[in-house]
Parts: C-alpha cells; structure tokens; sequence
C-alpha cells in the first residue's frame, strides 16, 4: 500500500462501451446494469474521504459505428476518477463473447500501463468473468490484492439457457461458456473479498463453484441514485402521466397498489389479482395498477407473455374488477420515477409477489420515493425489508396472507407514515450510493492493509464440469412425511450439490409444488418437472423449458378431450387450481371408470395421449409425447447427465415410466398400496424397508450413489 492512508483503487470492467456521461444503456447486452453500475461505483468512490484515486479500466474502442468518445485512451472525469481504456484485440467493438481470446494481451498492457506510471493501485476490483480472469492475473503479477462482482455467474446462466431450447453445442459455441466458468473459478481461488446484492446470490449461485469460499463473500447491496428517486414533490396528481394511468379507473382519487414488472409468469402478478379480487375491503380502499412493460397487441407478444396477459384479463373479467384495476399499454422508460411519486401521493403501496426475486431494485426505487412495500419472502426482499422494515414479505402463493398485508398498510394512516420514513431511513443509510461506497471502503481497506486475512478452505477442480448424476424424486409420497429424515437427506444433497444435480417431479401445478417445498422446507431442486412431466423449470429463475413445451404441443387438443370424457360415469374434473396448459386432470372411481376404456375413447377420436391414474383416484391426461419419464430423460440428454446415474425414488404408479430402463430405482416403503410392484424382478430397482426419505436414505448406501453409482446386484450376476 503507499504511503498515505488514501487509497488508490481501480475497477476493471472490460467489455461493453463504458463513457463519463451519456451511457448509452440497452444499447445492446453488453450495455446495461452493469456499465451503468460500474461508473456509479467509480463516482460514488471517488466521492469518499480515504481515496485518492479511482481507475475504470475498460477496452479501447475504435469504430466508426460508435462514438470517438471510446476511442480515447484516458478520460478524466475529475481530480480523483478517470476512465483508462487499454487496447486489446482489433480495433472494432466486440461483444464480450468474443474477447476471450485477447484477456492476455489486455494484462499485458494493463500491467505496463502502471510500470510506465511507476505506481500499482492498491485494490484491484473486477467485474464479470473476463474483467475476473485479468484481476486474477494481474493480481497474481504484482500481488495486489483482487476483490470480486461477478454480477452474473456461468453456470446459473447456462442452466437458464438449456431453458430457452439451446443446446449444450449452441451455448459454447455462442457463449464460450466453459472458459467463462473456468475464469470464474481461476477468480473465486484468487479474490480476497467477493461481493454479492444478496445473502442467497451466495447460498444459491456460488456454492455452485468448485473454489466456492463462502468466508470471503460479503453482501455490500448496489446504490440507488437517490437524486432520480426522490420523495413526492407535490403535483403529482396533476400529470399528464397521472391522467394516463387512472384514465379507466371508477375513483381515481383511492390509494393505489402498483406493480411494476415485466409480464412474465414468475413474476406472479395474477396472483396478486387474485388476492385483489377475493378481497372486496381491498377494492373499497384502493385501485390496483400493473405497469406490465409496453404492447400494442397482446396477440403479438411472445408465448411467455401472451399468456400472462391473458390470465391477466381473465381475472379482472372473472373478479368484475373494471373500474378497479388499470394496466397501461405504453408507458416511457423516464416515467418510472414519477410513476412511484404518483403512488406514493394518493397514500399507496409497492407491491412485488414475484415467485422468485434475486434482488428486487424496484423495492429500493419505491421506497426512496415514500412507498411502503409488500413484497416476496425470497431473496433480496429479505435484505431490504430486514434493512428498512418498512412493510411485509408474503408468501406468494398466499393470495389470502398478500390481500392481509396490503389491508394492514392503507388501512392504519399511523403505520403507512411510519412504513414511509422507515424507508427514507433505510435507503439512505444502506442502498444509496454514498452508503454503498462507505460500506465498501470499510471492506476493502483492511484487504488493502493486509490487517484482515482470511483462511481458506481446501479446494479443487472436479474432474467433470457439470453434473455427472442426479436425483431425482416426487413430493407427496417421497420427500414428505418424515422430518427427521428429510433433514439428514437435505444435509447430504447440499453437500453433494456440485455433482449431482437435484431433480423434483411432480404431477402437481407450479405454484402446488413451490407451496408445498416451502411449507417443508425442502431446498429449491437444480429442475422442478410440474404438471405430471408437462412443464420442466429451470431454478432458481424459474425459467419455462419452451422448447419442451413447444414439442408437446404436437397434436394436443385438450377441448375435443373434454368432449370425449364428459359423459363416462366415474370420472369428474378436478378444480380449476389443478389444471394447466398441458394436463387435464380429474378425480376417477375405478369402480364405475375403466381406464383401458378411456384409453380406448381417445384413440377411437384420433386422440394420442398419456393417461396416468395415480393413488387410485387422480387421473391425469397428458400429450403424447408428454410423461414424467419422457421429461426426465429428455432432462438427462440436455444437462448431460448419463441416465444410468440417474436415481429415481418412486411412491406410486405414476412413477413407473421414470423408474423402467437404465434409471437406478427406489421403491420407497410407503408405496401406495400395490402400485410399482410389477417392477420388483428387475435390475436396478431396489425395494426399501423404510418409508419416504429414510428409504431413499437407503439406496444411497444400497447404489453408493455418492460413489460408485451402480447397482450391486447386477454386479454379483456378472460374477456368478
């Protein structure tokens, strides 16, 4: 460290075209969140007392089509911040994917940058893994010590990816994915310090590392630019963006709920309809308005957000909610501040039911503009609302608990004020850019002085780079009913998570299967398979597999279905909660409904389907191609995970498809009365002596899953 107390620090960002002013923000995917990040963070640094200097190092640019602004080698923004751009590669604009190959000479004439200048900073920070890999190496050069952001990490997103329908060979060709993740390990063995927004970006994301080190992560939440979101100013109400957003509203001087998000199902907001709906005192006291991104006509969206609106629709029309509820078709990206205000002015709340919400920045937006919240009881939620405690978490799946929480807020003038200052308060003291940049020196400085060493823990690279097996189970009739041995079983899947990818398939709806894993406390899977093998997420983003669903549409006419069922004595359709896009579910008496002869109905109708009796009373009719053994093994293929170190746990005969072929199985001992037992005289399916998770405990010892992976017996048959 030199000589005086006041630090030099230099964060490294090497892609995207970073600039003093003017960001040109969604540009394109390397010029969003996190350029605009990373040149508030030099700002707000450069603010502080105890630094002397601030380097933003990025790549040179110089490129007729972009401006000469990234063409200059040094930028100074003031007497203390500057942007320095190192040349690396060709000339041209490149988008991150393809600046892998030239990080070596970027070190290069990085390091002879400060050898020329006679002076290295003090702390080296990198963001994302390219900026990673040369903070690691140029760490490893001089010594000075490497503090990490990774902002988003490799192998969650290629999970997402495998999602969207690329496949493995599409990923790395298009995102270089295995030298992302292989930068991102080199990093995470060298850092001092990693900072994450959120406490589960560290439980969920970087445990997924082979050099994951949770002593050195810290949670040092991003800043908000309070000078954007402020408190009401007065004449809000008198806007021409008031008008536009309660034009179709009966009463527009109620309070307003307002939601802000994409349209997007995880987002979970006909679920917040449907609290709004069922909850008349919360139509009485308020208006609902959902600022769901922008559209012309809900028929040209994509599939994702088509359906969402539909929903949407469907629940204000069910609900008789005109007058009540107002979803804006066009909105200005510059309106979102006063949007808040708007709320914030007729004595409203902020409300985010989202399923799964990794930080949740809208929180912060609205209350630095007076808004009390209710929100998401997941991820940064958590940290916000445990730092300002001003509103509530919910479960999401609770549309009675989300209505009970907004009715506590408009209904108690006293505690809505108190909820507003909470969070002026705690904005400002932990999620402005001030406070972020206090926190952050007070983290890195010991690094700097080398007055806080870490131990760390003994680590290595696995030989394979992704998973190499899995397991995989139901709900109901595996996973719960036994709490002591469901902790010993979640005890050792996290232990082994980095390895075996953790697979839950159910015949229940999402939102079913996320309630009943939260009451229980079971841990989100690496894939969540829903709906009887009709819909396969990606966790913990909740990403839809589209292009499963895309190929199980093949000939699926659920309507003529129902037609065909409708007059068959024994059979009855089970409540709208039950159904989904792809599964039509009924409840069956198997003494007045033969199932060889529904079969035979559909067939005879020219309808290809799966039908599937499960307990003896729930009857699930499924597409064709559409199983939870289909699903699974199509699972397998995509990750890349060899079916014969798959284990399936099975409880009934809905399982069965899952468990036949090279799978390994268990049958636990609560099976559902005779169901699975036309399996008992084939290999690698073993019969438990005890129920639920103990039995599963079991046939992790029987197959020494976590080891060898096989099954004994046929072992033994080959050697007699």
């Amino acid at each position: 460290m030199s000589d005086t107390s006041d630090l030099y620090i230099t964060l490294i960002s090497v892609h995207g075209l970073i600039r003093g002013n003017n960001l040109e923000l969604g540009r394109d995917a390397d010029t969003g969140g996190q350029t605009l990040y990373v040149v508030e963070l030099a700002e707000a640094l450069a603010r502080q007392a105890g630094v002397r200097q601030v380097d933003l190092v990025t790549r040179r640019v110089v490129d007729a089509a972009v401006d000469d602004d990234y063409a200059k080698p040094i930028e100074t923004i003031n007497d203390r911040l500057r942007i320095v751009r190192i040349t690396a590669g060709p000339d041209e604009y490149l988008p991150k994917e393809q600046l892998w190959d030239h990080l070596d000479t970027f070190v290069d004439q990085l390091s002879g940058f400060y050898r020329e200048q006679g002076e290295w900073p003090d702390i080296l920070h990198s963001h994302y893994a390219d900026a990673g890999w040369v903070g690691a190496r140029l760490s490893h050069q001089s010594g000075v010590p490497l503090i990490h952001t990774g902002h988003s990490l490799g192998r969650v997103k290629r999970q997402r990816l495998l999602a969207s329908g690329l496949s493995n060979e599409d990923i790395e060709k298009r995102y270089n994915m295995v030298r992302r993740i292989d930068a991102e390990e080199l990093t995470l063995a060298t850092a001092e310090r990693v900072i994450t927004s959120t406490h589960q970006e560290i439980e969920e994301q970087y445990e997924l590392y082979d050099y994951y080190q949770p002593k050195v992560m810290r949670v040092v939440p991003p800043g908000t630019d309070l000078r954007v979101f402020i408190k009401p100013q007065g004449g809000e109400l008198d806007t021409p963006q008031f008008r536009n957003l309660s034009r179709h509203l009966r009463d527009p001087a109620k309070p307003i709920i307002l939601a802000l998000s994409r349209p997007d199902k995880r987002k979970n907001i006909a679920k917040l309809v449907e609290a709004y709906g069922e909850t008349p005192a919360l139509q009485e006291r308020a208006n609902l308005i959902i600022i769901a991104g922008n559209r012309q006509d809900i028929d040209d969206l994509d599939e994702g957000a088509r359906e969402v609106f539909y929903e949407l629709l469907a629940a204000v029309d069910r609900y008789d909610l005109y007058g009540r509820v107002a979803m804006p078709k066009q909105h200005q990206r510059e309106d979102v501040p006063l949007f808040y205000r708007i709320a914030a002015s007729t004595g409203g709340v902020f409300v985010n039911p989202a399923l799964t919400e990794p930080f949740g920045l809208t929180l912060i937006e609205a209350a630095a503009s007076g808004l009390p919240i209710v929100a998401t009881a997941d991820g940064g939620p958590r940290d916000i609302i445990g730092n300002c405690n001003n509103g509530y978490l919910i479960d999401p799946l609770d549309a009675e608990g989300l209505a009970e929480s907004l009715l506590k807020l408009l209904s108690d003038k006293s505690h809505w004020h108190t909820c507003v200052e909470k969070g002026f308060q705690g904005v400002a003291e932990h999620y402005s850019w001030d406070a972020h940049a206090s926190n952050y020196l007070e983290l890195v400085r010991p690094v700097a002085e080398r007055s806080e060493p870490l131990a760390r823990e003994p680590a290595q690279r696995r030989e394979a780079l992704y998973y190499d097996r899995a397991f995989v189970s139901g709900l109901d009739q595996n996973l719960i009913g036994d709490e002591s041995a469901l902790n010993q079983l979640i005890g050792i899947l996290r232990r082994e998570r980095k390895s075996t990818a953790f697979i839950v398939v159910t015949g229940r709806r999402l939102d079913s299967a996320l309630k009943l894993m939260k009451d229980h406390q079971i841990p989100d899977p690496d894939i969540l398979i829903t709906s009887g093998g009709t819909e396969i997420y990606s966790v913990p983003e909740l990403s839809a597999d589209v292009v499963w669903s895309r190929y199980i549409d093949h000939q699926w006419m659920p309507h003529k279905i129902r037609q065909v069922l409708a007059d068959l004595p024994g059979l009855e359709l089970q409540p709208k909660s039950e159904q989904s896009r792809f599964k039509l579910s009924y409840y069956i008496d198997p003494s007045l409904a033969d199932i060889e002869e529904i079969q035979r109905r559909l067939l005879q109708e020219g309808l290809a389907t799966h039908a599937l009796v499960a307990f003896g009373q729930f009857l699930d009719i499924l597409p064709a191609r559409a199983s939870k053994g289909l699903a699974l093994r199509y699972v397998a293929d995509r990750w890349e995970i060899p079916i014969e170190r798959v284990l399936v746990a099975g409880g009934s005969g809905a399982d069965e498809d899952m468990m036949r072929g090279d799978t390994l199985g268990v049958v636990v001992a609560n099976r559902h009365h005779e169901e699975l037992s036309s399996l008992v005289d084939l290999d690698r399916i073993y019969f438990a002596e005890k129920p639920l998770a103990a039995g599963i405990l079991e046939a992790f010892d029987y197959y020494d899953f976590f080891g060898a992976c096989r099954d004994p017996k046929s072992e033994t048959d080959a050697n007699a």
